[in-house]
């Protein structure tokens, strides 16, 4: 507490008395959203099919939970997942939670799932530890949900997945974390190992992006998406700048 009180007391200093206020007020508003959708979230979780739980999860709460993703696209790829049946799920890349709580929807009872994101990330990643317990609350009865904050390029993270899984594969993996070249092909090359014959390994943002962006996972995609069967999961032309969830079979 002390520490958040000199960093408001050094923000008024530096932003200004108005501008630091209002921050205050949207952490405040966010801090109490945050409570109420941790104990509400499952019980409405549970009242919900697929259709209507993905619209709550880009509308409910005020957008809290909203995810950095097209709608429709998506929508497609939590269909994908409910249909695999996957006993394991494992998602790099979580930042506002809202696909993580669309996979232990979509997912089945007994399905182990594992979030890995780095705090302060690049691409829209990060929450604070505050989040967790609402992040928890998206797995269903009888589900299985750790969360690891740490950089999914370091050996001792995957180290850590791997003494979780017990030996387990990764039926379902997204990669949806750094979206650099070397970044998307770093979590690929150390993750897709996981994932045996018959799992699915999906990837975010294929479409074009600005070069401004940083963003270059179209890159990689064109490289790896020959050596599978394959899907592109995209919403209109692909020019929009935004999304395209491309999908690989491992056969």
């Amino acid at each position: 507490m002390t520490n958040l009180l000199k960093r408001f007391c050094g923000s008024i200093k530096s932003e200004g008395a108005a501008a630091s206020f209002r921050r205050a007020a949207r952490w405040v508003r966010e801090f109490f959203l945050v409570c109420y959708a941790t104990v509400t979230v499952r019980p409405y979780a549970r009242n919900m099919d697929q259709e209507r739980f993905i619209d709550f999860v880009f509308t409910g709460y005020h957008g809290l939970m909203k995810p950095l993703q097209n709608r429709l696209e998506i929508a497609r790829l939590a269909g994908i997942v409910k249909d695999k049946k996957p006993g394991t799920i494992l998602e790099i890349g979580t930042a506002g939670g809202g696909t993580l709580a669309l996979f232990c929807h979509a997912a089945r009872q007994e399905t182990h799932v594992i979030s890995i994101d780095l705090p302060y990330g690049t691409f829209g990643g990060g929450y604070p530890v505050w989040k967790r317990p609402l992040y928890k609350a998206f797995a269903g009865n009888g589900q299985k949900l750790q969360l690891l904050q740490e950089d999914s390029h370091d050996e001792e993270t995957l180290f850590k997945v791997k003494k979780t899984l017990s030996g387990r594969p990764v039926d379902f993996l997204f990669i949806d974390g750094d979206h650099t070249y070397k970044g998307v092909k770093k979590d690929f090359e150390l993750y897709a190992a996981l994932v045996p014959k018959g799992g699915i390994i999906a990837l975010h943002d294929i479409v074009p992006h600005s070069p401004l962006s940083g963003c270059d996972v179209i890159r990689f995609w064109k490289e790896i998406k020959v050596n599978y069967r394959y899907i592109e999961i995209i919403d209109g032309d692909g020019q929009s700048g935004f999304g395209g969830i491309g999908v690989l079979y491992v056969d």
